[in-house]
């Protein structure tokens, strides 16, 4: 995370109309004041409450009933690699699958020859333009993972890219690492040693270096079986890493039950998971993220089981999963609309997607994902006054401004990579 210089005197944003958590009452739309110190919230109320002597030691934002919401969290992405699949694009309108595709040397494997061919700058390069426009869509956090490398110099060169997108951008970036996310090409033909690799190699390596705040894995049939999956997260779990799990995205793998099993962070993607998987996370306190840009690029037709994750009250984020083969997304309000119009989400469960639940995906409760005292000042101030906007639109460029840790900046507008 990149540091900044909090400002010296409190700040206060008034006039706003303000996102309340669930559950707590907001002041009166267009007359909400946010109080920030030391890069904190302190105190939320009404503009006409404000003492005259804060207001005098204070340096003081008026919004104009702008709406303000915590800073956006995109709680799944690949955002460190190299290169594009646009020819598998085609392919894929012609009518091959995901997993011909990958049969035959592409998928992840092409993206593995790509990150393994550039070296750390390069990597860095070609992720900032995608990072301002996620900036630009109010994003204060992102999670990045690495499984483009799948050998260790390659896995801890991705981590260490993203670690470095955090200190040269103002933004948060959290890290998993995910060497288990598919057998590369020269190790096929022994996979058992490949995993052994990741669990007695890789994975003590990353950690030793610091550079992964989670552990991640795909558990599906063109991946890794739940053995597998297995071996890494008992890894992760004697190192003291999280783990979460790409689960049931192309078939009822039980995914979904095996990372509530583990007490993962989060299970993602989901599409083919059932009822006892749901119920199974709802109890581990598991938090489901939704990835619209890859059902939509896949063109998959099963979606999601949101109505049984409401029936068992398991959370629910929505993150890009930006990536360059099956969602080339840097656009965290579009994925939003994408939930909305494909999964069926409410704005309300839209809004929560991308701030509280995707705290809770990244074990950052504590820290962001709500406008309350305490938690970090990592705000998105928008040109919009009703949540509705922020679902409703597509492609407009609704930031007024973005706060991170109490200090405001105005990213640049997208721009085309």
């Amino acid at each position: 995370m990149t540091d900044i210089d909090t400002p010296s005197r409190p700040t206060i944003w008034t006039n706003a109309t303000l996102l309340a958590p669930a559950g707590v009452a907001a002041p009166a739309p267009g007359r909400g004041a946010l109080v920030a110190e030391a890069g904190r919230i302190v105190a939320l109320g009404d503009t006409a409450d404000l003492p005259a002597t804060l207001l005098a030691r204070a340096e003081v934002v008026d919004c104009g009933g702008r709406l303000v919401t915590p800073g956006l969290i995109d709680c799944h992405t690949h955002l460190v690699h190299a290169g594009d699949r646009a020819d598998e694009f085609e392919r894929r309108l012609a009518g091959a699958s995901y997993a011909e595709i990958a049969a035959a040397g592409g998928g992840i494997m092409a993206s593995v020859r790509a990150v393994r061919a550039a070296d750390e700058d390069a990597l860095v390069a070609a992720a900032l333009p995608r990072l301002d426009r996620l900036a630009a869509d109010g994003v204060t956090t992102v999670e990045m993972k690495s499984g483009y490398g799948l050998d260790l110099d390659a896995e801890l060169r991705m981590l260490a890219a993203a670690r470095r997108l955090g200190r040269e951008r103002p933004v948060r970036v959290v890290t998993s690492f995910l060497g288990a996310h598919a057998v590369p090409a020269e190790r096929r033909d022994d996979r058992a040693a490949y995993v052994r690799d990741v669990v007695e190699r890789m994975l003590p390596a990353v950690a030793a270096a610091g550079l992964a705040d989670a552990v991640d894995a795909f558990l599906e049939t063109v991946a890794f079986d739940e053995a597998e999956v297995r071996a890494v997260f008992d890894a992760a779990r004697r190192l003291g890493l999280p783990v979460k799990l790409h689960a049931d995205q192309l078939s009822d793998g039980g995914g979904a039950a095996l990372a509530a099993a583990y007490g993962a962070l989060s299970a993602d993607h989901l599409e083919y998971t059932g009822e006892a998987g749901a119920a199974a996370m709802a109890k581990a306190g598991t938090v489901a993220v939704l990835l619209p840009g890859a059902y939509y690029l896949l063109r998959e037709t099963r979606r999601p089981p949101v109505e049984a994750f409401r029936r068992h009250g398991v959370p629910m984020a929505v993150a890009t999963d930006c990536n360059p083969g099956t969602s080339p997304l840097t656009s965290l309000l579009f994925a939003m609309n994408m939930a909305a119009t494909l999964f069926g989400l409410t704005v309300a469960e839209c809004l929560d997607g991308v701030t509280t639940a995707a705290a809770r995906a990244l074990g950052l409760s504590a820290e962001i994902g709500a406008l309350e005292p305490g938690k970090r000042a990592d705000l998105a101030i928008w040109n919009a006054t009703r949540p509705a906007e922020l679902v409703y639109h597509l492609g407009a460029d609704l930031l007024h401004s973005r706060v991170f840790g109490g200090r405001a900046d105005r990213p640049a507008a997208r721009a085309t990579p």
